[in-house]
């Protein structure tokens, strides 16, 4: 382990490395696991949006109760990853458990 600071990556805004510079490693940890969720979140997002236009290709394995506009998410639950499907239904996003993510890919 180093014993100077990361380099801040450049896209990020000073007041936000300012606030980070702040924290405690606790906080920064808890910020990482936010952002990562966040991050995620707005990906899912996008992807459903992208198949209400049509955009994206109907994956192959869709189950047969899973609509075709369905897209795949990772969802961490203690401490493991696994896939999921996941739709939009009117207002909500609907899930369905698809297996656990191979630590190998």
């Amino acid at each position: 382990m180093s014993y100077s600071p990361p380099p801040v990556p450049s896209d990020i805004p000073d007041d936000i490395v300012r606030d980070l510079d702040n924290c405690s490693p606790a906080q920064l940890r808890s910020v990482a696991k936010y952002a990562e969720e966040l991050a995620e979140y707005r990906e899912r997002e996008e992807r459903l949006s992208e198949e209400q236009n049509g955009d994206d290709a109907v994956p192959e394995d869709t189950p047969d109760d899973v609509p075709a506009k369905a897209t795949i998410t990772i969802k961490e639950i203690n401490e493991n990853r696994y896939y999921y499907w996941q739709w939009r239904e009117g207002d909500k996003i609907k899930s369905k458990y698809k297996g656990p993510v191979n630590a190998d890919e």
